[in-house]
């Protein structure tokens, strides 16, 4: 069985300003993320991305706007020597239809956890807010909240 650190992506991997990040020259990753990462990765983590992406079903964005957006985080893990197993997105909104993938939610963890085979009670999920605990405590891992936009260096150590 797989260890794995599922991460939210705005406020987590990149900075959250606010608004949608749908723009790849608007994706500006957090400070120290890549050296977190570095340390979880030699203790045998792995790492998948899941993400609420309801600019989508407001019509803000496209599905091509995220996919370029990952491509461009996918390089960005490459180039740090970070192996991101896979990313996850819900395109949906609350104002605009009821799902069960959207945070807080959890069927996204638990496509992921099933495909690739993961130790629930090894696993992590690292959120900005509570929904992304809320969606860990449904698909039976551990959730951390953290400051938005806070470097993850500042909370690796609660990971085993």
């Amino acid at each position: 069985m797989n260890k794995v650190v599922f991460l939210d992506r705005d406020g987590v991997i990149n900075f959250e300003p606010g608004d949608y990040t749908f723009e790849v020259d608007k994706f500006n990753i957090i400070d120290g993320l890549f050296e977190s990462l570095q340390l979880l990765q030699d203790k045998g983590y792995q790492f998948i991305v899941i993400t609420n992406q309801g600019g989508i079903s407001k019509q803000i964005y496209k599905h091509s706007d995220v996919k370029s957006v990952h491509l461009y985080m996918q390089e960005c893990f490459k180039q740090s020597g970070i192996d991101l197993l896979d990313v996850y997105y819900c395109p949906h909104h609350a104002v605009n239809e009821k799902c069960i993938c959207r945070k807080p939610d959890s069927l996204m963890l638990e496509k992921a956890i099933a495909r690739y085979n993961v130790d629930k009670a090894s696993s992590y999920f690292i959120g900005d807010s509570r929904r992304d605990v809320l969606a860990a405590e449904k698909a039976g891992v551990t959730g951390i909240q953290i400051k938005i936009n806070d470097s993850l260096k500042n909370y690796i150590n609660q990971i085993n």
